[in-house]
């Protein structure tokens, strides 16, 4: 068949196709268009959402015609921005040659939030109130009046704002994000591009998104359309209650592409709970630094699947050490949840009340024991362990032993000196790392000290070849080695034996 004849074949299929489209079009159903009762949701709730606007006084870089400061993503801003810099000269100053710094201005911002309780308390994003001077809230109706500031947790970006009602209020309810499927329609309100406020669906594309942004990360992913000025704004289910908090987006454009991430109301309700009760976040401490069960890890500790958080290290004055959890032990369940990996153990963690006592399940040696801790308040940062390569060494010296792609030599007085080793670490001492090894692919490098080969404490190079020989003949594929930096800091590493 040559072109001549093909292209009508195709032409004709087209249209058939066409027709089928236009067909299957016409008799779609309205239910497969959305549900009818996001028009219901949106009535319902609409006076509770609310406009953030805030303002703050910054230093001008620059005199001479000023650009108004409009709100990011306003639909005006580009025309502004066009607008001044063509009345400006070379180096961005004005034409007639002013461009000395200013008196202190203004600026402004917007974003979106909501009425939680009629006396006058709003949920908002920390990021939308942050470093303001002044903050407003804007009822739907246009009604502006000044709030005072109540309390803000930077790590889930929450913020909790009161002021005095000039009339009664609508306030809406926290629902319950623990029972979304995905799939399910949701409804986001807030003030996309200082449009006011703006209803958008969808549906929830996934739960407990991780996105590495902060240590408690659990987000809803939906693909509502969520822009520049609705964070803080709602996500309400088709009940008409709160089920997620709008706070950020992906986009490489800065507009909706539907991935946007809303903090669930479970977060949400614990937070502003604890902000309107003390005005700051008393979150559980247990006192142990965590890192990853990989594959290797899970294999030399006889752990199957690989699940849990590794205790990589204990601290000497927190809740674990009375409790009797020990590095190398693996968590597998707190207070009757399941932990899957570090950030459930996290979460779970910080959610519980201080000075709770808690069942902590941990696998030791094979062997799952029950601990029980009683947690302490968190004070600083949850501290995950990470491997950190060490600071280059100087040249090498003679070593007495090498094993696993390492040049190994017992601790003594001038190696603590030459690697900055504390008095306190004991083990075996690394001086080299052959390139092209497993060791140099896990970060190892000199400097480190290897503190216990299998869960065994080892003081010399022998030691460590000895424990590595009996692996291979018992048919282990790897070997879990404790490593401590200079400072005692302390990680488990799994290397291969084949």
């Amino acid at each position: 068949m040559t072109a001549a004849t093909i292209a009508p074949t195709r032409l004709r299929l087209g249209l058939a196709v066409l027709a089928v489209s236009a067909f299957g079009a016409l008799s779609t159903p309205a239910a497969a268009r959305g549900p009818d009762g996001i028009a219901d949701v949106a009535e319902k709730v609409i006076d509770a959402v609310v406009n953030i606007s805030t303002s703050q006084t910054v230093e001008a870089k620059g005199g001479g015609n000023a650009m108004p400061q409009l709100p990011p993503g306003s639909p005006f801003e580009e025309f502004f921005d066009d607008f001044f810099k063509n009345r400006k000269g070379p180096g961005g100053g004005s034409k007639g040659g002013d461009n000395g710094s200013g008196p202190p201005r203004k600026t402004n911002s917007l974003g979106s939030g909501f009425i939680i309780d009629t006396s006058g308390v709003v949920v908002t994003n920390n990021h939308v109130i942050a470093d303001a001077d002044e903050i407003n809230v804007i009822l739907n109706d246009g009604t502006k009046i000044k709030a005072e500031l109540v309390g803000v947790d930077k790590k889930t970006d929450l913020a909790v704002l009161k002021f005095k009602p000039p009339r009664p209020l609508v306030a809406v309810k926290f629902g319950d994000s623990d029972k979304l499927r995905l799939g399910d329609w949701v409804v986001a309100i807030g003030n996309p591009f200082s449009l006011g406020g703006t209803v958008t669906a969808g549906i929830v594309s996934a739960k407990n998104r991780d996105i590495s942004s902060g240590p408690y990360d659990s987000y809803i992913q939906t693909d509502a359309s969520i822009n520049r000025g609705n964070s803080g704004g709602p996500l309400f289910n088709l009940d008409g209650d709160v089920i997620g908090v709008n706070t950020l987006i992906i986009s490489p454009s800065g507009g909706s592409i539907g991935i946007g991430f809303a903090v669930p109301s479970k977060t949400v309700a614990g937070v502003v709970d604890q902000l309107r009760q003390f005005g700051e976040l008393r979150r559980g401490w247990l006192g142990v630094r965590i890192q990853s069960v990989t594959d290797e890890i899970a294999e030399s500790l006889n752990i199957k699947p690989a699940r849990g958080a590794l205790v990589a290290g204990v601290d000497d004055k927190g809740p674990a050490k009375p409790a009797g959890i020990e590095p190398g032990d693996v968590i597998v369940k707190f207070d009757g949840k399941d932990v899957k990996d570090p950030k459930d153990l996290s979460r779970v963690v910080a959610d519980t009340a201080v000075g709770k006592e808690a069942d902590v399940v941990i696998i030791r040696k094979g062997e799952e024991q029950t601990k029980k801790v009683t947690l302490g308040r968190l004070q600083d940062p949850d501290k995950v362990q990470a491997a950190v390569k060490t600071d280059e060494p100087p040249p090498e010296k003679p070593v007495t032993q090498k094993a696993l792609g390492l040049d190994l030599a017992t601790l003594n007085k001038d190696l603590r000196s030459r690697y900055k080793i504390k008095d306190s670490v004991n083990g075996v001492v690394v001086t080299n790392v052959d390139a092209s090894s497993d060791a140099a692919e896990k970060r190892l490098s000199a400097g480190d000290v290897i503190v216990e080969v299998a869960q065994e404490a080892v003081s010399s190079g022998a030691d460590i070849q000895k424990r590595v020989d009996q692996l291979k003949k018992d048919g282990k594929k790897s070997v879990l080695l404790l490593v401590s930096n200079g400072e005692g800091e302390l990680r488990f590493v799994a290397l291969s034996v084949q």
